[in-house]
């Protein structure tokens, strides 16, 4: 039997954060989704999602957010899904100090800001499960995505060292690390490289004409990709399991970079990700 839960999601208009609200609402746990677009707020709680706006490029929306959800649940917050984010592309040299700024802020800052404003919560009721949406690419990087991998490899250092800071508490932290999944994860992506990336006056202007393709291939475009409930259904387990595991690797492709970094002299390891489109 499954006991109902209290959980806040993070980045719910589409893709994994959207399928995984529902797929937890389904399974009877109270779930409490966010957007940052109005509009995405107003669709969700339309299809009886209770709903709370949050940019968490935005510290004062981070604790408007809060306030809001304390007030929804008299303060009593079951679990965290950290899911909301997003990638940039790009090569690193052709990165700005701004545009990586604008990665971390959502991807490692807000999400940071908004865990440790419910973490509190958690230690006064003697429990709580901060689950962490993570990626293949916060333990292997590949190339052209640089901030993005970079943000998840700080994500992955942060809650490996919360872990370990709240041993004891009745607190569990948990990282999903998906590979590809379907998503409007790739559309964002192109939508941000056309605006932060001068590809014209680049040395890699040739490649990226091949990454722009890439990004809007219709469909999935990598192998393995699996679709957004194949991670619902490992937060699932990170929320209901007595005993939840540190980290939950979802594709195929996941699984075989773990392996291989682990076998693997670096060097032999570069030469196989240099070649990963």
């Amino acid at each position: 039997m499954i006991v109902s839960k209290t959980l806040f999601v993070t980045g719910c208009s589409s893709g994994i954060g959207y399928h995984t609200a529902l797929f937890l609402k389904h399974r009877g746990h109270r779930v409490i989704c966010s957007a940052r677009k109005p509009e995405d707020v107003e669709r969700l709680r339309g299809e009886d999602f209770e709903c709370l706006q949050l940019d968490l490029a935005d510290s004062q929306s981070i604790h408007q957010a809060v306030s809001e959800l304390i007030v929804l649940t008299d303060g009593k917050i079951d679990a965290l899904f950290n899911n909301g984010a997003f990638g940039q592309p790009g090569a690193v040299e052709d990165l700005s100090r701004d545009v990586l700024r604008n990665q971390f802020e959502t991807n490692l800052f807000g999400t940071h800001e908004l865990t440790n404003l419910l973490l509190p919560l958690m230690r006064q009721q003697g429990h709580g499960r901060v689950i962490y949406n993570s990626s293949v690419l916060g333990f292997v990087a590949m190339k052209f995505r640089g901030a993005y991998n970079a943000s998840k490899f700080a994500l992955e250092g942060l809650a490996d060292t919360l872990r370990l800071e709240l041993r004891g508490t009745g607190i569990h932290i948990v990282l999903i690390e998906p590979g590809p999944i379907e998503s409007r994860f790739r559309q964002n992506a192109f939508a941000l490289y056309q605006q932060n990336i001068d590809a014209e006056h680049s040395f890699h202007r040739d490649t990226y004409k091949a990454m722009e393709a890439r990004l809007q291939k219709p469909g999935p475009a990598a192998p393995f990709t699996l679709p957004a409930t194949a991670v619902a259904e490992k937060v699932a387990h990170a929320l209901e399991s007595n005993r939840p595991k540190i980290r939950y690797r979802v594709t195929v492709p996941t699984h075989l970079f773990a392996w291989l970094k682990r076998l693997l002299p670096s060097a032999w390891l570069d030469k196989l990700l240099v070649s990963v489109k």
